[in-house]
């Protein structure tokens, strides 16, 4: 394979013989490769093109505008994140960041530990169109990936609102504005600072990544590592592990990285739509003929999944931001199996998300 294959999303609202085999192939794609990317959405270029130049204009505000938003300032994981701020299995990522999910308020009391998530974003001060802006595209995505979503489950032979009980009272959702920052190509020893991000899997249902012309997502195939070039207009999506989980393994959720660009700064937006906080992801039954493909889930005893998504979630929080640990969650000790306790030794607790120990491994 030397490119990621394309799915037209008006073929998948089509009708008779055209529809059926969009649907067939989606399935394939979504099975064998786990990356496609996404043309036909009704996103217009122009306004692709103005997101991005958004991104840019907010890494360009000045720094102390970015850091009175840094995310250490909220127990709800939103905000702006410097270089190498957020890691990857342990290594700092070389890029800068502004995350924000719902526009939500805090929750009053705490049931659970994932109920920390709940919470208002940070906005900067100097850039007051980029919440409307940022939210309404958001929302946008939203229903685009409910959209796909259905389409994808009635490419299974399932019911198209098959998971809708796990988002209809309102998916988790999260949007990154990301820049790359140029990393000339240094050898051994050096190679981890062009580490964008390092290599991974997409924890919810779906990803959409809009990006810009500097290509440096790469994908893993059997054949080694695939670099994604920038396709103008499209969108490039990718399965996630709840989707994988929700399959028992027939869907592909693909490990992926971003390399540091080598001589220009690399602007990209990327969405993420999961289930609701609160749901418990289902093992859909699958037809037999889909039945006799599935391999059952990827296994990483390091960071197994949890169909409890609340606690997925938050478990990978903790993990990639253990400034944000140390400060909000410190008196948590959240095992891998996503159980929680109050920790007995919180300064032990605090020092180990300080060195991204984080207890949620």
């Amino acid at each position: 394979m030397s490119r990621l294959p394309v799915v037209d999303l008006t073929q998948l609202h089509a009708t008779s013989t055209t529809r059926t085999d969009a649907l067939a192939e989606l399935a394939r794609i979504c099975r064998d490769v786990g990356f496609f990317y996404l043309t036909g959405h009704g996103l217009s270029q122009a306004q692709l093109d103005a997101m991005l130049t958004l991104g840019r204009d907010f890494f360009a505000l000045p720094d102390s505008e970015k850091r009175a938003i840094q995310m250490r300032h909220s127990p709800h994981f939103r905000g702006y994140s410097g270089i190498a701020a957020e890691l990857t299995r342990g290594r700092p990522d070389q890029r800068e960041q502004f995350d924000i999910m719902r526009e939500e308020s805090a929750a009053a009391t705490r049931h659970a530990p994932w109920q920390g998530l709940i919470g208002p974003n940070q906005w900067p001060a100097a850039m007051p169109q980029l919440k409307p802006t940022l939210l309404a595209f958001q929302q946008q995505l939203s229903d685009l990936a409910q959209t796909l979503l259905t389409h994808l489950l009635a490419s299974l032979e399932l019911p198209s609102d098959a998971l809708a009980n796990t988002y209809q009272a309102g998916p988790y959702l999260h949007t990154k504005l990301l820049r790359y920052p140029a990393v000339p190509n240094l050898a051994s020893p050096h190679e981890a600072q062009r580490q964008g991000v390092g290599a991974h899997k997409d924890p919810g249902y779906l990803t959409f990544v809009l990006g810009d012309s500097e290509a440096g997502l790469e994908v893993e195939t059997d054949a080694g590592w695939l670099l994604v070039e920038p396709l103008p207009g499209a969108l490039v999506v990718n399965i996630g592990e709840l989707l994988e989980l929700a399959t028992d393994g027939y869907l592909k959720a693909t490990t992926h990285r971003v390399t540091s660009p080598g001589t220009r700064d690399r602007y990209s937006l990327a969405f993420f739509m999961a289930a609701q906080l609160d749901a418990q992801v289902p093992v859909l039954q699958l037809p037999d003929a889909f039945k006799a493909l599935t391999p059952g889930i990827s296994t990483d005893p390091d960071n197994p999944l949890l169909r409890d998504v609340g606690m997925n979630t938050l478990k990978g929080r903790l993990r990639s931001h253990p400034d944000v640990a140390a400060a909000h969650y410190s008196e948590l000790d959240i095992a891998a199996n996503g159980t929680s306790s109050s920790a007995t030794r919180q300064g032990q607790n605090s020092s180990d998300a300080k060195q991204g120990v984080a207890h949620a491994a």
